[in-house]
């Protein structure tokens, strides 16, 4: 998020941390659960002033509301704890990262930089969106279909984000197999016959967008070169491959520029992918994370349907959709 509130990023890190704590076994785990908790609660607290301080005006109302969600959250996860209820750790961290997210897109007043002119005609996503990807199980007795939700960052990847957006609402991938599953990503997007992207039928030429990297400490992202090609070595990537069902563009090796329909997603954890010290981040583009049955993306196979995807929040943030040109 392009924001810079130290307060509830003190609040956000102590639960990210609940992740690693349930890595460990019995007692100690949730001993460290607990002191993660505590910490985040007294963050919030203290930070609770500066944090509302911090909300865009024209969006305070629901930002102090989700701020009194992750409240209340905080005491059901402290009371979760308390009763030694391991199992419900993970779900009741989930939603309250997901209410910080909330409160820091609530302090977002307005999009923070302009696009490079080069791709400002293109579909962008100016903020953030979310769709539900329903897929069709082909070959499991136990499990017919499975709805997978993915939170799509336009304030780090516009030009990516608006792309797939675009292309979700032109139900491009609507009844599109799964295309590679081989333990290390899922992968889908190229449509039948010799092109190997999207097609547009207003040109009838394939519509490619530039690869599109977001660093640290910058205010627009990169555009057509990867950070080795520009020699940032050490550049932290905004969006990194840091976590299991991290979405990002497909294109061919050897071009940067060549990105068009086909997405995949990560299937390795974090710790064998640290950020900015794997062979992806910086050299694909990044736009989105699986965060509802992100688990479900390693049991999908070649041949899997995808029934549809939906955008569900955000589309009024996609400016410029060529679809509805199209019609």
């Amino acid at each position: 998020m392009p924001i810079d509130s130290k307060a509830i990023r003190e609040v956000q890190k102590p639960l990210e941390d609940i992740t690693e704590s349930l890595k460990v076994a019995g007692v100690k785990g949730l001993d460290s659960v607990e002191r993660n908790v505590k910490q985040a609660s007294r963050s919030l607290k203290q930070g609770k002033s500066s944090i509302i301080s911090g909300l865009a005006e024209s969006k305070k109302d629901h930002g102090v509301e989700f701020l009194s969600k992750l409240e209340v959250g905080m005491e059901e996860l402290q009371q979760i704890v308390e009763d030694r209820n391991r199992e419900a750790v993970a779900p009741k961290q989930k939603e309250l990262l997901q209410y910080v997210g909330a409160v820091e897109e609530y302090m977002v007043d307005g999009f923070p930089f302009e696009v490079s002119e080069e791709y400002r005609s293109m579909p962008l996503l100016k903020g953030r969106a979310a769709v539900d990807m329903k897929v069709k199980v082909k070959d499991n007795p136990n499990l017919e279909e499975r709805v997978f939700h993915i939170v799509l960052d336009g304030y780090n990847a516009p030009v990516s984000a608006g792309n797939f957006v675009d292309l979700v609402q032109r139900r491009f991938y609507d009844g599109m197999e799964i295309q590679r599953a081989d333990g290390f990503v899922v992968q889908t997007g190229d449509p039948e016959g010799p092109a190997e992207g999207f097609i547009d039928p207003s040109t009838e030429k394939s519509r490619t967008i530039p690869l599109e990297i977001m660093v640290d400490g910058e205010k627009a992202p990169f555009y057509g070169e990867t950070l080795e090609e520009l020699g940032l070595y050490k550049a932290q990537t905004k969006l990194p491959f840091n976590a299991f069902g991290t979405m990002a563009m497909a294109r061919d090796e050897f071009e940067d520029n060549s990105a068009s329909s086909q997405v995949f997603w990560l299937l390795k954890e974090s710790e064998l992918t640290p950020s900015n010290a794997n062979i992806l981040d910086g050299r694909y583009a990044v736009f989105g994370y699986t965060t509802e049955n992100e688990d479900f993306l390693a049991d999908l196979k070649v041949g899997d349907v995808i029934e549809s995807i939906q955008v569900v929040s955000g589309l009024e943030n996609l400016v410029n959709p060529s679809y509805k040109i199209a019609g």
